[in-house]
């Protein structure tokens, strides 16, 4: 699954659009690297986004298409 999809269906970032452009700006790391909107996200990667002075970091631990908003923090798990 796409990163940016990832973050709008996980529900770290609102809008998938907002996700484009926070990895655009280089704020997304998957792995330890500054990731693109376009890379492929798998089970068990670890994405880091920077918020302004804050950064959150998460594992990923499902991949779904669609999810309805109770079940999206199964999707990952904050480190």
């Amino acid at each position: 699954m796409r990163l940016d999809k990832f973050l709008k269906v996980s529900r770290l970032i609102k809008r998938r659009t907002v996700a484009n452009e926070a990895c655009d700006a280089g704020r997304v790391q998957v792995n330890g690297r500054v990731a693109k909107a376009s890379v492929e996200v798998k089970v068990g990667d670890e994405i880091a986004i920077a918020f302004g002075n804050k950064e959150t970091k998460v594992r990923v631990l499902s991949l779904q298409e669609s999810v309805r908003k109770e079940d999206a923090d199964k999707m990952v798990e904050f480190l």
